[in-house]
């Protein structure tokens, strides 16, 4: 089995020695102490690790590292830039779409990834995104509105 030596990660190589088949999830929280994308399911299905792959929501956990060598890889880690957060993290603080916290990372990569392809989605687009990303405390709604914020497609901007 083939070593990689090496992952392009928020802009950074940063150097790894793991067997190429081991998960992308296990590499970023085990050996590079990137610990924002979470162990949901294991199964790719409930979002709580995704990242981004080249600008494309990807499941860290069902992602063998190796297949991602020389890609670049965007976690939440990497979103905040010079002390300012990325704008859907804020909308994220401003809609109060967080609750125990454990689907963020995850929710807030996946909508990245839409926002990235789609700057001013429908609601129908946000939420058809964003179904397959599970969030245990329901907060749904909150989520879909902090998305339509950091759009600017909120028709109602909670203050």
């Amino acid at each position: 089995m083939a070593n990689i030596t090496s992952l392009n990660v928020n802009g950074r190589k940063l150097p790894v020695s793991v067997d190429s088949q081991t998960s992308l999830l296990t590499v970023l929280r085990d050996y590079l102490n990137l610990t924002g994308a979470k162990y949901g399911c294991g199964e790719g299905q409930c979002g709580a690790c995704t990242v981004l792959v080249d600008g494309q929501m990807t499941r860290s956990c069902v992602t063998q590292a190796g297949k991602v060598a020389g890609k670049q890889i965007s976690t939440i880690e990497g979103l905040e830039k010079d002390g300012q957060l990325h704008p859907l993290q804020q909308a994220f603080i401003e809609a109060d779409a967080l609750q125990c916290g454990y689907c963020t990372s995850g929710m807030i990569m996946s909508g990245v990834a839409l926002l990235k392809k789609n700057p001013k989605p429908s609601r129908a687009e946000i939420v058809k995104h964003m179904d397959r990303n599970m969030c245990r405390c329901g907060t749904y709604l909150r989520i879909v509105k902090a998305i339509e914020i950091a759009s600017g497609t909120a028709k109602e901007v909670r203050k």
